[in-house]
């Protein structure tokens, strides 16, 4: 890879006319030349031409080899995205290949969605179908944020921290999947540095200390085994393997090791012609330094499912110290580096067609197509797809030799599934290794496995759901469940439903109409009303999701008809105080409305004004004015402005009187942190009404409070004194 050297145009068409044909070029300099033109007005937050990174995206994928319509594709991954160019303007100018490349990296427009979570889930969803359908848009989805990762220094901190989270979760693990390590160790060393800077830059220096010590070191040891490889007569190329920042940093805090206890720094790796030639350098190996008991892995035999081969052996070197080596041929380092890539590689006019054995190694790829099916919620299909595709695995083995791969901590139910979805079913037991294990034993890697079945079982328990582990055997599971209790699951997700429906004040009726029951069906993808009433039953899907659906269109009209009820009708519509009950919740606003009295007044709960806020009050339909303080968002908008009032606070403090405030404290999460917190609180004579914290991977503590305060001088103090201690950062209002 080049790194953060910035390729030109010129230099990447140069790049790719070395392997492609005059005509093929000739496409993609038009595919250059065509978003050159559509990105013309636009620039990156860094202020340079937008079409750099389209260039560089293009660029990656010359680099990995890839064919004419994949780096076409690169130079106008975004053009469909950020400019009026349609899918189907691709397909005319170019061909319906790049279009659908192009369309597989497109996010999703004019959707309007419940949360930015969703929307992003269903981005991921999108790629991921289109991924499993044509390998090469994962290739352009990893190039496009390969180069974004380069240049997120430009970024604001927010940002750069959510985006480096996603590719640690999405993009990196997908291009070890792919056995693309050259772009992997890339992405994640690269998100490391923006996530745990400090760590990053601590290893970073350590790493230099030494450096020239252990440059020695290994050039000592390359020559050892250059003249030993010599006297058998193999040719090989040896060199110093590089160790990764964020391998280091991952050693250093899930084995909780220090620098100098991580003795894979040193490694050497050699290449040789053939697997013959691979064993014959492993016995010289082991014949010059004794081998570490247990740290032998052939990738050879039993390859990885990512492709990857070669040989690993850790040895005692020359000097006392563990060495790593690893041994394969130039064909396996190709497959290490460019992984999937080197397969689709464009060589001599034609993609490389992958052969039945690839094909079959990457069936989980085929997976996603049947998840997509089986998962009507976008956010449980990519947290499906994180935990089976993205865990850690393990391997192990039918009674006949075959081999399967299952997500670490598995059990044999799932991989009763795995090998098919009848074998689950009916399964009544379990041997492992020959012995009978509960099914709930967790596997590991070389276990033998033999499922018992019968024929007489009454098929699956509910209790399976929560003991399989990966998401094929839940959804195969719940399908069983789907089709035994229909007609049960209709009736009680129908009424289901209709309670959630009459939570929002709205007859069900009203909102079980054919247009809104179509439009959850094809948001949800179900063939008819029955079918959405039966997953609500089975718990495939929430009934408050589909209220949500069924209803928006109703409580839409209902905010407008409120917010175009003239000002006076609004005013004489509020309920009046005439009760004991509503002077007491008029007083205990603390609020007067200018020029009108006897309306009944109450504090918003979204923004939790107190005294000394500025605030403004907002007529609402049926209960009184509602007082914000006047930045909240809930008040700003320009068709609102007609239904505010003008409102203040009551004269002179009262001590008796307190109102609610929600704070967020952040700091570094050291032993003790909260207990001091909530001690200054205290020592403040400040009620706590609600606590809650959370910390994350980078040690950083999130503290919300809600707090009972007189007024904003009450609540400035509180927030003064907790700023005074150590490991605080910073302490914020909030709105709920």
């Amino acid at each position: 890879m080049a790194g953060n050297q910035i390729l030109s145009s010129e230099n990447v068409l140069q790049m790719a006319g070395e392997y492609l044909t005059k005509t093929e070029l000739d496409m993609v300099e038009k595919a250059y030349q065509y978003a050159r033109v559509a990105h013309q007005d636009q620039y990156r937050k860094s202020g340079e031409p937008y079409i750099i990174h389209p260039v560089q995206v293009a660029g990656i994928l010359v680099e990995l080899k890839m064919d004419p319509q994949t780096i076409a594709a690169g130079f106008l991954h975004d053009v469909v995205e950020d400019t009026d160019i349609t899918e189907e303007d691709l397909a005319r100018e170019f061909n319906e290949e790049v279009a659908m490349l192009v369309d597989g990296v497109t996010k999703l427009k004019q959707i309007k969605y419940e949360s930015k979570a969703e929307e992003q889930a269903e981005n991921h969803r999108k790629m991921f179908v289109a991924m499993a359908r044509d390998l090469r848009v994962i290739l352009i989805k990893l190039a496009d944020r390969l180069h974004n990762m380069r240049t997120l220094k430009h970024m604001p901190p927010e940002k750069q921290r959510k985006t480096s989270k996603e590719t640690l979760e999405i993009f990196a693990p997908l291009a070890h999947r792919l056995g693309i390590s050259t772009i992997k160790w890339e992405l994640e060393d690269t998100a490391l540095r923006y996530l745990n800077p400090q760590q990053y830059y601590r290893i970073v220096n350590l790493m230099k200390q030494k450096r020239a010590e252990r440059e020695s070191y290994i050039h000592e040891v390359m020559t050892e085994i250059e003249d030993q490889v010599e006297d058998i007569n193999v040719q090989a190329d040896i060199s110093g393997r590089p160790k990764h920042i964020y391998s280091i940093y991952k050693k250093m805090k899930v084995q909780n090791k220090q620098f100098n206890e991580i003795y894979d720094l040193l490694a050497v790796r050699v290449l040789v012609d053939s697997i013959k030639d691979c064993y014959a350098v492993l016995g010289i190996i082991h014949t010059c330094w004794k081998p570490m008991p247990g740290r032998f892995k052939d990738y050879v035999a039993m390859p990885k499912a990512n492709l990857y081969q070669s040989l690993h052996t850790t040895v005692i070197g020359p000097k006392g110290d563990p060495l790593e080596v690893q041994i394969r041929t130039k064909e396996m380092h190709q497959i290490a580096e460019y992984g999937i890539a080197a397969h689709w590689a464009y060589k001599e006019g034609n993609i490389t067609a992958p052969n039945q054995n690839f094909e079959k190694k990457l069936s989980w790829f085929r997976e996603i197509l049947e998840w997509q099916n089986e998962t009507s919620d976008a956010e449980e299909f990519v947290e499906s797809l994180k935990m089976d595709l993205f865990s850690d695995m393990v391997f192990v083995f039918t009674p006949k030799g075959d081999v399967y791969e299952l997500p670490r901590g598995s059990v044999p139910l799932d991989f009763a599934y795995r090998v098919h979805t009848e074998i689950g079913n009916r399964t009544i037991g379990a041997k492992v290794n020959g012995k009978m294990v509960p099914l709930d034993h967790k596997l590991k890697t070389g276990d033998i496995i033999e499922i018992m079945t019968s024929k007489h079982s009454y098929g699956p328990s509910q209790d399976w759901l929560n003991i399989t582990q990966t998401s094929k055997a839940k959804n195969k599971i719940r399908q069983f469940f789907k089709k035994q209790r229909r007609d049960e699951n209709v009736i009680k997700g129908k009424e289901a439903i209709e309670k959630e429906i009459r939570a929002y004040g709205i007859e069900p009726k009203q909102a079980l109409t054919d247009d809104n029951i179509n439009r959850v069906l094809d948001k949800f993808t179900f063939t008819d009303a029955e079918d959405m009433y039966a997953a609500v039953g089975y718990n495939g899907i929430t009934a408050a999701q589909v209220a949500t659906r069924l209803t928006d269109k109703i409580r839409s009209e209902q905010e407008k008809a409120q917010a175009d009820q003239p000002l006076e009708e609004a005013v004489s519509n509020i309920s009046t105080v005439k009760s004991p009950e509503t002077r007491k919740r008029k007083r205990d606003s603390g609020v007067t409305v200018k020029g009108v009295d006897n309306l009944l007044v109450r504090l918003s709960k979204c923004c939790n004004p107190v005294p000394g806020d500025d605030i403004v009050g907002y007529i609402t339909k049926g209960r009184g004015v509602s007082v914000h303080r006047s930045d909240c968002p809930n008040v700003t908008a320009e068709d609102m402005k007609h239904r505010l009032l003008e409102v203040e606070w009551e004269m002179g403090p009262d001590e008796n009187k307190y109102y609610n405030v929600d704070i967020e404290i952040t700091g570094y999460d050291r032993r003790g942190l909260l207990n001091e917190v909530l001690q200054a609180v205290n020592e403040s004579r400040t009620n706590i009404s609600q606590v809650s914290g959370r910390t994350d991977r980078n040690k950083m503590a999130t503290i919300h409070m809600s707090i009972s305060i007189h007024d904003i001088g009450h609540l400035q103090k509180v927030a003064e004194r907790i700023k005074h201690i150590p490991d605080v950062y910073s302490v914020r209002r909030v709105l709920q």
